[in-house]
Formats: C-alpha cells, sequence, structure tokens
C-alpha cells in the first residue's frame, strides 16, 4: 500500500496550481508504487463540488465555475512522468467517492446497504447510498446537503445563498463557534477535540450547537429516504464523542417513522476505511476487474 496525506488550503489557489499539487503527490505515490513492482492503472481524483463530464461545474470552497479538472490534471502528471504512458484520469464528487469506500470497505462489509453520509470538513460533502447503488440524481449532483437551508435569513454562504448548513456546522463555523481562529484548519479541529475532552464549555456548546443544526437537517433526508443509518465521515469522525448525542436527539423528535432512538446505533461514525481517496482506488480498481481485458489492452498487454 501506498499514500501519502498533505494538509493544506485550497480555498482561492488557482485550480492549475492545486492540480499540479495533487500531481506531484500522484507521482510520488506512483514511483513508490514501482519500488514494489506496481504498475497503476488509472487516477481518480476526489473535488469537493459539483462534478460531471470531467469538469467542475461549481465548487464553492474553492471558488472554482467550470474547471476541466481531468484535462489540467492528466497533463501535469504527464509533464512529470514524460517517459511513460499517459494515465486514464476520471473524476466524482469527493463525498461520493467517500460514501463508495464505506460502502465497499467500512459499513458496507457489515451488512449496511442503504445509508446517508456526511464528510464534515471545511464544506459537508453528502452522499446517499441506496441498496448498495449510489444515488446520483438526474445530473450526478445529488447529495449536497451542506447547501440545504437552515435559516433563509442567515448567513451569506459562498455559494451565493443565505444560512446554508455550512454556515452552521461546517469546519469554520464549529472553530469560530469555540473561539478557535478557523485559519488554523485541521490543527483547529484537533485542538477542539482536545478542549472538549477537558470539558470546557465554550468547545461543547459549539459542538452541541453543530450537532442540532445537523439533526435538524439530516432528519428531512431520514424522513425523504430513509436509509438504515446516517455515517459521520471527515472531522465529525473526530468529534462524534460529542457529537452524536445532539444529532440523534434531534433525529429522535423528528423521524416520522418513529423508529429513529438515540443510541439505536443507526448513527455512526465512518469506519477508519471509508476515506475519499480509498474510495477513488476502489473506482480505479472496480472499473479493471469490471472489465480485464479492455485494461490489458490498454496497458499493451
Amino acid at each position: 500500500r501506498v499514500g501519502l496525506v498533505v494538509h493544506v488550503d485550497n480555498r482561492g489557489v488557482q485550480p492549475s496550481v492545486v492540480l499540479a499539487r495533487a500531481a506531484r503527490m500522484a507521482a510520488h505515490a506512483i514511483g513508490s508504487a514501482a519500488e514494489q513492482d506496481l504498475v497503476p492503472a488509472g487516477a481518480h481524483v476526489a473535488l469537493p463540488g459539483l462534478v460531471t463530464g470531467g469538469t467542475v461545474r461549481q465548487a464553492p470552497n474553492l471558488g472554482w465555475r467550470r474547471v476541466a479538472v481531468e484535462g489540467l490534471f492528466a497533463r501535469a502528471l504527464l509533464a512529470l512522468r514524460p517517459a511513460h504512458r499517459p494515465l486514464p484520469v476520471s473524476s466524482d464528487n469527493e463525498a461520493n467517492a467517500a460514501a463508495l469506500a464505506e460502502l465497499w470497505f467500512g459499513a458496507g462489509t457489515e451488512g449496511v446497504r442503504s445509508f446517508l453520509h456526511l464528510t464534515g470538513e471545511i464544506g459537508i460533502g453528502g452522499a446517499l447510498v441506496l441498496r448498495g447503488e449510489l444515488l446520483r440524481g438526474a445530473h450526478g449532483f445529488a447529495g449536497e446537503i451542506g447547501h440545504m437551508v437552515v435559516d433563509p435569513d442567515g448567513p451569506l454562504c459562498r455559494c451565493g445563498a443565505h444560512g446554508c448548513l455550512e454556515q452552521y456546522a461546517g469546519q469554520a463555523a464549529l472553530l469560530e463557534a469555540a473561539g478557535i481562529d478557523a485559519a488554523t484548519g485541521v490543527r483547529g479541529v484537533a485542538e477542539l477535540g482536545r478542549r472538549a475532552r477537558r470539558g470546557e464549555p465554550a468547545a461543547l456548546a459549539a459542538i452541541e450547537r453543530a450537532g442540532r443544526h445537523l439533526g435538524v437537517v439530516v432528519s428531512g433526508a431520514v424522513n425523504l429516504f430513509d436509509p438504515e443509518a446516517v455515517v459521520l465521515g471527515g472531522v465529525y469522525r473526530e468529534l462524534m464523542d460529542w457529537l452524536a448525542p445532539a444529532v440523534d436527539r434531534e433525529l429522535a423528535r423528528r423521524v416520522v417513522s418513529g423508529l429513529w432512538q438515540e443510541d439505536g446505533k443507526r448513527l455512526r461514525a465512518s469506519s477508519p476505511l471509508g476515506d475519499a481517496a480509498r474510495g477513488a482506488a476502489g473506482a480505479i480498481v472496480r472499473e479493471v476487474l469490471a472489465d480485464p481485458a479492455a485494461y490489458a489492452g490498454r496497458d499493451g498487454g
């Protein structure tokens, strides 16, 4: 196995710069894999935004619109590996990739085949898996739960609307409510967790507030789609001990079937294996397994 994780804030950075950075990471991973006599089958880019046909139609938190990510990434990777055959590149929304990883390597392996998956990061991504299949919607944009409106008169969101869930339960909202600089990112989330463990009132109140808003919005999705479980990933996974009770309470109050019970195990943290990078890799592997002859021909046998 080969992996490389770099925490960096890409907001406001030109797409070509971000994708060149990602290509350098991919080239490093490919080089490490080659030392183990592994041959790459393809590259899959997971992105926080509306992704279709190799293009990011809109990624509000990055400030991207109509960016041809697959082409930019493929060219950047080829420039780093000019002597090698170009790799096929595909792309998807990062929440979709994380949900597929949860299906293939996490909750799905325990028999959970219908679930709502939320990834809490700078934004809030969502994906819905029904009976073992990812629900993409008519245009491939299903799951944008972070932009469901909590309060139409609430703060302006990067998407252009007011009062989106991200403004109440996203990473920046969590940190600011706890009195932590939102620019500290993952370090700030780790600090929030430390403060919560110490029982600091501001930290606990910030997480409780985010949990209530999450519960209100997620209850609507549960009423609409009736999943077996709701899976919380990203920063939510790290804060689950303090976040889950507030989310669970709202779900128990608002799910109309009456089948949602607090501590009933339908609300669960994502698996350690349920991350977007693993889902992206899994998508390539499954593509090869679905048609190995096509891969063998593409790779020259």
